[in-house]
């Protein structure tokens, strides 16, 4: 009976032993892996803070332009001129001849329509465009008056190499 309680306490202390090492081991690989992820979800945000130094969203001097209120002129909210802009610049894409905005003219049977736009500041535009074949980027200037009515001009346009 003596050799059976040494023998249970024995299985009892190994067993307590073994799993008391498995929680340590788990603790470990869990923080290291939870470290692993917050340091990849921190370099996510630096890249992501990096990709959008240029545009209109984080850019409070290009924000503080549409502020006409000292002038005695109006408000221009970015947070709606900016899905306002870029509808206004998608809706040429239905012209039969293609965008005029991507400064290429028609190549063939497929037109050049804007992909993506991307408004970087007040002034400042850069649209991905495509006709299925060719690609090209173009650098637009915008402008908006005092009714409103945005207008765009065409700076600069580079169609890639097939």
């Amino acid at each position: 009976m003596l050799y059976l309680l040494i023998l249970a306490v024995l299985m009892n202390v190994f067993t307590y032993a073994f799993y008391n090492s498995e929680v340590k081991f788990a603790e470990n690989r869990y923080e290291k892996t939870t470290k692993k992820l917050r340091d990849s979800i921190n370099l996510v945000k630096t890249q992501l803070a990096e990709a959008d130094y240029f545009s209109l969203e984080h850019n409070e001097n290009a924000q503080n332009y549409f502020d006409n209120s000292a002038s005695g002129g109006k408000v221009i909210l970015y947070e709606k001129l900016i899905p306002v802009v870029t509808e206004k610049l998608l809706d040429l894409n239905a012209n039969p001849k293609g965008n005029p905005y991507t400064g290429q003219d028609q190549i063939g049977p497929n037109k050049f329509i804007i992909n993506k736009v991307k408004i970087l500041n007040h002034r400042w535009i850069i649209a991905d465009y495509s006709n299925g074949e060719l690609w090209g980027e173009v650098l637009l200037k915008y402008f908006v008056d005092n009714d409103d009515n945005i207008t765009f001009e065409v700076n600069q346009t580079w169609l890639y190499q097939k």
